[in-house]
């Protein structure tokens, strides 16, 4: 399975995600690749503290960088069992480059208006990707979510009626242990005093993730893909 983190806006998550779904996958005693293909390389600089910290840092990364994103990542999908791909926060050919290889786009946003409006430009670029990539699934996830209020409901209404994107219930919270545990170079389920809620949202967004996976490979996928 191919996953890119992908968004138009900075802020919003993508490589702590990133990063964590690969740690979390790697657990799982899948063999994992992490592309880097952000210029700010927050996932390079995550993974040499992390090569520093651990005994074993569990998953290959590689840098790359424009258009060649595609070409690479087809190539080096065929060695390992996941990729996920950590992209900028703007438009850029890396970004548009992933989308055409990607299995399933992970969309982050913040339950805020601003981050909500970032769905007209996304939809129109996996709009785009599509006929290079037929197989691509697009999918918004809640990130920095409050503890409490209408922010899924709130993110289902924003996303009504788009033939581009579907809504995945699987909301993350705003929580210091995911950044507690980047500045050790862990995942957050690897800190010794966990946070069991952060690691059961995270946990919970990977079983997710596999879950849309087989399903795909039992030629199931949804409607508003599909339509």
């Amino acid at each position: 399975m191919i996953i890119s983190l992908a968004q138009t806006k900075g802020g919003v998550g993508k490589t702590t995600i990133a990063v964590n779904i690969t740690i979390d996958l790697w657990q799982r005693g899948y063999d994992v690749l992490l592309v880097d293909a952000d210029d700010q390389q927050t996932a390079s600089d995550f993974t040499a503290l992390r090569e520093s910290e651990v005994e074993n840092c569990g998953y290959t990364l590689v840098e790359l960088s424009g258009a060649n994103v595609r070409n690479q990542v087809i190539k080096l999908a065929k060695k390992h069992d996941h990729v996920v791909v950590d992209v900028g926060g703007r438009d850029t050919a890396a970004l548009r480059a992933a989308l055409t290889v990607s299995d399933i786009a992970l969309l982050p946003f913040q339950p805020r208006s601003f981050d909500i409006w970032t769905f007209e430009k996304m939809s129109g670029l996996i709009e785009e990707a599509r006929p290079f990539n037929d197989l691509l699934d697009a999918y918004a996830i809640l990130n920095f979510c409050d503890p409490s209020g209408s922010d899924n409901q709130d993110a289902r209404q924003a996303l009504e009626g788009n033939s581009q994107i579907e809504f995945l219930d699987a909301r993350l919270g705003r929580r210091k242990a995911l950044a507690n545990a980047a500045a050790a170079g862990r995942g957050v389920n690897e800190v010794r005093s966990k946070d069991s809620k952060a690691c059961g949202e995270m946990s919970y967004l990977v079983e997710k993730l596999l879950k849309l996976q087989k399903d795909r490979e039992n030629g199931y996928r949804t409607q508003a893909i599909t339509a």
